[in-house]
């Protein structure tokens, strides 16, 4: 039996009076090999009740002790939980996931799922508030409106996953799910390939219409079509959804299967040479593998994990956590960066006058300038936004609002796609870190090149969220069946990174 320190202290000390309370009423003036004779008996030894009653009061005094202790004994019990709790901390493990979002969270509950004792998880997030993730400070989308059959594929997975989110995660879990789709409108310049697009989304799995601007307007009435050329409007399995509720899901369930959870952040890596192992470019020998991570833990001790396997899955932060493991700044493959920095954006809230707004059923919408805006709730009140311009990109040193951005480039726009949107105020904001992929704005998902236990999932340009279902079961794939089984996903690995092949996505938002 495993006893914690207290009441293995308990059942010790019990046992000690126990056992001496049995010697004491077993004890007479008897010596070795000396029987008691009835005269002995009587002129030696107390009543025999009065000698029980004597030792039961000296016992029950010892009990008292024992149950209110000493401050020495309290301070002694206290350091050993204290010892106790540092040494739950996971020094060794089969698979380290940096990064606990929806990425992160999702790879954990599919390897738990799948594995269960099998893999020793453990999950490091620096963060575990949340306040600053970007899977909670998205507007939650899911769409199959893209020009890639990937994420075609990703995103019609994470459709039937949320639709059956309570077989996997739970019932008491409720991403809120509004299923009202998506309206991507294209001027005459981008309605050929709007339609290309459709065609090979509902050649996959899709179902959307194309509308025409004749169409647009007697289907939405409240939309001005000028300089509009074709719509296409998603009919089923598009719409948004609570991005916290899905990344605590996630979080929860991997944790009740058992994954580990490390509130601290990866400040460096270990390397072992491993001599066994050649590499082109390399001198035999040389080659140095990933064998430890380094994380600060919150009191801001260092502690050291041990993996076999290491993933990173930090959302905006994977450039600067591949960079701790040379990838950017060591010899030959590993001069090649991981392509992935933080990007801010804003989402604002506002309300429409009177709610003279779009209807309730209105889809989430997006005009040719990357403009987007959806209904929130049903108190009148919109949320929307636009990515800003390549040489207007804001710093990201904090996640301050421009309020001006929206006044002089997301109302302009709002306005003329919804003439009723020209009386609008503004009555919230936040900004969110965006994972942004400098290379192509897609994701980067597999088996990094040079390192024999590292994995990669990070990159998805603010299409992530919807995809995480789908990629944590990839990596589970990779890591347990040693290749893709569902979505064949090797055209996002770094590969095409080294060999310069871009493979970008028409639809980003």
């Amino acid at each position: 039996m495993i006893y914690t320190s207290k009441s293995f202290l308990l059942h010790r000390n019990c046992f000690k009076l126990l056992q001496r309370y049995s010697n004491r009423l077993s004890s007479t003036d008897r010596t070795k090999g000396d029987e008691p004779t009835p005269s002995k008996v009587g002129a030696n030894t107390q009543n025999p009740i009065s000698r029980t009653m004597k030792l039961l009061g000296n016992d029950m005094k010892n009990l008292k002790e024992f149950l209110l202790p000493s401050q020495q004994e309290k301070d002694s019990t206290d350091s050993y939980l204290e010892r106790y709790r540092r040494e739950d901390f996971q020094n060794h493990c089969d698979v380290l996931v940096i990064g606990g979002g929806g990425v992160g969270s999702s790879i954990a509950y599919w390897l738990k799922k799948r594995a269960r004792s099998g893999l020793n998880v453990v999950v490091v997030e620096k963060d575990s508030t949340y306040q600053e993730a970007s899977t909670c400070l998205s507007v939650g989308g899911l769409r199959q409106q893209f020009s890639i059959v990937e994420n075609i594929q990703l995103s019609l997975y994470g459709a039937e996953f949320m639709r059956n989110i309570k077989q996997h995660l739970g019932e008491e879990v409720d991403i809120n799910f509004t299923p009202y789709g998506y309206l991507m409108l294209a001027s005459e310049q981008g309605a050929e390939q709007l339609q290309e697009n459709s065609k090979l989304q509902n050649l996959l799995g899709a179902k959307n219409e194309i509308l025409t601007a004749k169409r647009l307007k007697e289907r939405f009435p409240w939309m001005n079509t000028d300089g509009i050329e074709l719509g296409c409007h998603g009919l089923e399995k598009e719409g948004w959804f609570d991005p916290w509720a899905l990344l605590s899901g996630f979080r929860k369930q991997a944790i009740s299967f058992g994954a580990h959870y490390v509130d601290a952040e990866v400040v460096g890596f270990e390397f072992r040479q491993q001599s066994d192992i050649l590499v082109e470019g390399l001198s035999p020998g040389e080659y140095e593998g990933l064998d430890k991570a380094y994380v600060k833990l919150k009191n801001g001790e260092i502690r050291d994990i041990k993996f076999a396997i290491a993933i990173i899955a930090a959302g905006a932060q994977s450039g600067k956590v591949a960079k701790m493991a040379r990838i950017g700044a060591g010899k030959g493959i590993l001069t090649v960066p991981l392509p992935v920095e933080p990007r801010k954006r804003y989402v604002y809230v506002y309300q429409c006058e009177n709610d003279r707004g779009p209807g309730i059923n209105t889809p989430l919408t997006i005009d040719p300038t990357g403009t987007y805006f959806r209904r929130d709730g049903l108190g009148g009140n919109y949320l929307g936004g636009k990515s800003p311009p390549p040489e207007e990109e804001p710093s990201v040193d904090n996640l301050d609002v421009d309020h001006a951005f929206f006044d002089s480039h997301v109302w302009p726009n709002l306005a003329r796609l919804v003439p009723s949107f020209e009386a609008i105020k503004v009555k919230s904001a936040w900004a969110g870190y965006y994972e942004f992929n400098t290379f192509d704005e897609n994701g980067i998902v597999g088996p990094h090149p040079y390192y024999n236990n590292l994995y990669i999932a990070t990159g998805f340009s603010g299409h992530g969220i919807q995809q995480t279902p789908a990629i944590g079961r990839a990596i589970s794939e990779m890591i347990i069946d040693g290749d893709f089984r569902t979505i064949d996903l090797k055209r996002f690995g770094f590969d095409r990174i080294l060999v310069d092949q871009p493979l970008y996505e028409a639809n980003i938002v």
